[in-house]
């Protein structure tokens, strides 16, 4: 069949994967928005989300190998999402406190925070290694995949509606606290002029952690909805996590809205890509996105500032 035939089969897959990009992508531009520094340590926050939401969701679901339907499926996700976003969360505080705020009252050079999330990262990883012994961990799925609708004669099924409206509430809620909350106002200001903001009054090392820990949750439920997809591994944080960061790139890295936008043109440009050429060049085509956008437009496709956002 050709491309053209596909188009629209592909532009579901892409949406789906894209979504999963789009909110890994949402921690890495906060914290470069407030701190104006890459955590590179993101990718395994995102990966003990991933292990503490399948954890839950198995403890849930035991092993009758029934899958759930109606309520008992939506609390299943949701508790999924709620643990996952809740380690992740914790990951993340925890790295803020160990790799970071030692660094900042020493006021060290940013090549230091770039080793020390680099020396977090390996030690994240292959923490979760001895812990879980390098096996992967995988869960039956917590509903019926059956087809919800057609989309111009493609299949949208049931887990990519999940994982698609899950990461719009989780970008909607993040725009919202952003733009309209005293957190989201602080976060702005910080952002833009963090001397200013402590003449202001505003509680700088608070408004770190705190973006932190709301990137960490937004990657812990990513985690789990990527485990929920795949699988979980002590070494999955990698791949999705260096294609987060070329979407939070590709969007305009410390802008709410680009990342979003980021991840999903990157799920689109994959999937159409991976048809096109072969599907093993996926993440060679994510990667040449990331050269070329950094060659072409390094401010990104919409390019804002987290600290000028509307």
């Amino acid at each position: 069949m050709g491309f053209l035939d596909q188009f629209w089969q592909l532009t579901v897959d892409g949406l789906m994967s894209g979504s999963l990009y789009a909110v890994i992508a949402l921690g890495y531009t906060l914290v470069y928005g407030v701190l104006q520094l890459i955590n590179f340590a993101h990718s395994e926050v995102f990966m003990f989300g991933a292990f503490g939401g399948i954890f839950a969701a198995r403890a849930v679901m035991g092993d009758g190998g029934d899958v759930p339907s109606g309520l008992a499926s939506v609390g299943i996700v949701a508790l999924g999402l709620g643990v996952g976003a809740i380690c992740g969360a914790t990951a993340a505080f925890c790295l803020e406190r160990v790799a970071y705020r030692p660094l900042r009252k020493r006021n060290a050079p940013r090549l230091a925070y770039l080793i020390s999330a680099i020396g977090a990262s390996l030690f994240a990883v292959n923490l979760a290694g001895k812990m879980w012994e390098r096996q992967n961990v995988t869960i039956e799925t917590p509903f019926t995949n059956g087809e919800v609708f057609k989309l111009f004669g493609a299949t949208v099924n049931t887990k990519t509606v999940v994982i698609f409206a899950t990461a719009m509430a989780m970008l909607i809620m993040l725009d919202t606290l952003v733009a309209r909350t005293r957190l989201g106002q602080s976060i702005r200001a910080v952002a833009q002029d963090r001397d200013t903001a402590v003449l202001m009054g505003v509680n700088v090392e608070r408004v770190i952690v705190m973006t932190f820990v709301i990137g960490g949750l937004l990657a812990g439920a990513g985690g789990f909805l990527y485990a929920m997809t795949f699988s979980a591994a002590y070494n999955m944080g990698f791949i999705p996590g260096v294609k987060a960061f070329t979407a939070a790139v590709l969007g305009g890295i410390g802008n709410v809205r680009g990342a979003m936008l980021g991840g999903i043109v990157l799920g689109l440009v994959e999937s159409y890509g991976g048809y096109l050429f072969d599907a093993s060049y996926k993440d060679v085509i994510a990667f040449l996105v990331l050269v070329a956008i950094l060659m072409i437009r390094p401010s990104g496709l919409l390019g804002e500032k987290l600290g000028r956002a509307a």
